[in-house]
């Protein structure tokens, strides 16, 4: 076994590393808790979603505690899907350079172990699930099918890139299903914009690994699109702000959430000018922005739900 205390490859010496016990070390980094970004990613949608049903509700009620769940649900559900991951990629990870000290790859946890964690981590999701009402259990539920298989897209497709936007733009559905009990063209609309997103940051994302994944055979939408990846890019950004703003229109929505659309746009805008698909170190930075991008948006709909209830 190695030794649990040991870091994986790309690890930036956090928490995880230099604080957590050493008996826990292994299975927070089978969860990602020292890499925050990927459940900020899965929860930004959830939190576009409650603000945007709230703001046409008219109604802030409940809203807060809303926010709460979506955070503590897309931190253990964003968890169980990265040990899912790692327990059907274990193979192909020992084969990366990257990705062959991650816990299982590398002895630190047998695939029992990550087993029984990741059930433990899903009914932490199901107990926070079961708090809101009959109709978004079932919608929340039925996302597992979409997580169950995405870690085998890469094998049989080079757009796994779109089953991981399906997977984690269902917070997207998730708000209206919460608040109005309902989801309708609105939530659809914003669901299709978020997954065009997704597209492009996790394109961004996989041209880390290009060379890796050509010599073990992964397929992905970074080397689909090559050099041509600025262009790709312009298309899924342009496609995720357009289809966004329908979703504002629909929604009635006023010149707060306007404006955090435009500070949206114009951050993956600044993303497509600045990449080079030849600097992992870039595309990795540029791909963890995409948190500011959300945020920009998130904050532009909750000032809009807050003076449409006023």
């Amino acid at each position: 076994m190695t030794n649990a205390a040991a870091p994986v490859a790309d690890s930036t010496r956090n928490w995880v590393d230099t604080r957590a016990p050493l008996w826990a070390r292994p299975y927070l980094r089978l969860s990602r808790f020292d890499r925050p970004i990927g459940w900020w990613l899965l929860l930004l949608p959830c939190w576009w979603s409650a603000a945007l049903a709230s703001g046409v509700a008219g109604d802030l009620h409940g809203l807060g505690a809303v926010i709460a769940l979506f955070f503590i649900g897309a931190v253990v559900m964003r968890g169980a899907g990265c040990t899912w991951n790692d327990i059907t990629d274990r193979d192909l990870d020992a084969r990366v350079e990257r990705t062959r000290s991650r816990p299982i790859p590398s002895g630190q946890v047998s695939v029992a172990q990550a087993a029984i964690f990741l059930v433990v981590q899903a009914l932490v999701g199901l107990a926070v699930l079961v708090l809101f009402n009959r109709f978004a259990i079932v919608v929340g539920i039925s996302s597992l099918v979409i997580v169950a298989v995405y870690p085998f897209m890469k094998r049989i497709t080079y757009w796994p890139q779109l089953t991981l936007g399906l997977a984690f733009s269902w917070g997207a559905l998730m708000g209206f299903a919460v608040i109005l009990g309902r989801i309708d063209a609105t939530a659809l609309v914003l669901y299709a914009g978020s997954i065009a997103w997704v597209i492009g940051y996790d394109t961004i994302y996989a041209h880390q690994d290009a060379e890796d994944d050509i010599l073990v055979g992964i397929k992905s939408t970074a080397l689909l699109f090559g050099d041509r990846t600025r262009t790709a890019l312009t298309v899924f950004f342009t496609v995720a702000v357009v289809l966004i703003g329908i979703a504002l229109g629909l929604a009635g929505s006023r010149w707060w959430a306007w404006t955090g659309l435009a500070a949206f746009a114009a951050h993956l805008a600044w993303q497509v000018r600045a990449l080079d698909i030849k600097d992992a170190a870039l595309c990795l930075r540029l791909f963890k922005s995409n948190r500011d991008a959300g945020l920009l948006l998130f904050f532009g709909l909750l000032a809009d739900a807050v003076l449409r209830s006023s």
